[in-house]
């Protein structure tokens, strides 16, 4: 099961971990447990009737391979003073996907978003609004973020895009051919391998599966690498115009990329330009 970046909110001053789980936001039951009144367990609540039928139906929306032959076997005796049941013993036996666990000093319990928080239930009703306030303020966050990147790549991309295209046509493209195309395309590609190491053709080759879902070599580019290309578009237009030869120029973008990536190293642009919009905001303000 792929597990991503770990992330954080703070509910009733205590900090609830969230992960990615196959792409689902999954809320930690360990960290949740420590607002319950009084010695209790993941395990209690999960011996709970109403808990386990919530849970199967849960199961029956999202995993096709939930096991229902061993849920009715731990259904029949739950309800009974003996019966206890693990997550680990609930996982194996069920094949369940909405709960996982792991040992370890960073392991834990976590439930997919919408068992975390009928899981939040039963610690208290407060606590569960709580909990679903501030998840939701974490997704107001991480939207805001992804928009604000998003805008960043479509400017970068398109900055400096038509001085270079210029510079092809007036200096590169013979007058009148055919197909002008194929010299923006190679200069494209001077540009590709200067700064990815490699050519359109060869990241299709090499990503056929993400080719065939539209995307591009650049499509994978950190905003920093966007804002090297950017340069180097400006940088590759004025040495064409000076009739510099390809590979004198390939030597040149070279020495701007290794020059340009080690100032930007260590740069998070995302958080420099939401340092200089909120600076712009107050001083509006004032």
């Amino acid at each position: 099961m792929l597990l991503k970046q770990k992330r954080q909110i703070n509910v009733n001053n205590s900090t609830i971990s969230i992960k990615h789980v196959n792409g689902e936001d999954y809320i930690s039951l360990t960290d949740m447990i420590k607002n319950k009144d009084g010695d209790f367990f993941i395990s209690d609540w999960l011996r709970n009737r109403n808990t386990l039928e919530f849970l199967s139906v849960w199961e029956n929306m999202y995993n096709p391979d939930f096991n229902y032959g061993e849920f009715a076997l731990i259904k029949s005796n739950a309800g009974l003073n003996s019966f206890k049941i693990s997550v680990k013993e609930w996982v194996e036996r069920t094949n369940a996907k909405g709960i996982v666990s792991s040992a370890g000093r960073y392991g834990g319990t976590y439930a997919h978003r919408d068992i975390a928080f009928e899981f939040g239930t039963w610690i208290n009703p407060t606590f569960k609004l709580y909990l679903i306030k501030e998840y939701q303020r974490l997704k107001d966050v991480e939207t805001n973020q992804y928009n604000l990147e998003w805008n960043v790549r479509r400017v970068l991309s398109k900055v400096n895009y038509q001085i270079h295209t210029d510079a092809v046509q007036d200096n590169i493209v013979p007058k009148a051919h055919w197909n002008k195309g194929l010299f923006y395309a190679d200069e494209a590609d001077l540009l590709n391998a200067v700064l990815f190491g490699q050519t359109a053709k060869e990241w299709r080759d090499t990503n056929p599966d993400r080719s065939k879902q539209g995307e591009n070599i650049r499509d994978s580019a950190s905003i920093n690498e966007l804002t090297i290309l950017s340069n180097l578009e400006s940088y590759n237009a004025e040495l064409i115009r000076k009739k510099i030869e390809k590979k004198q120029r390939f030597e040149l973008l070279q020495d701007m990329v290794q020059s340009q990536v080690a100032v930007l190293k260590g740069i998070d642009p995302i958080k420099a330009l939401k340092k200089l919009n909120d600076t712009t905001y107050l001083e509006a303000g004032n």
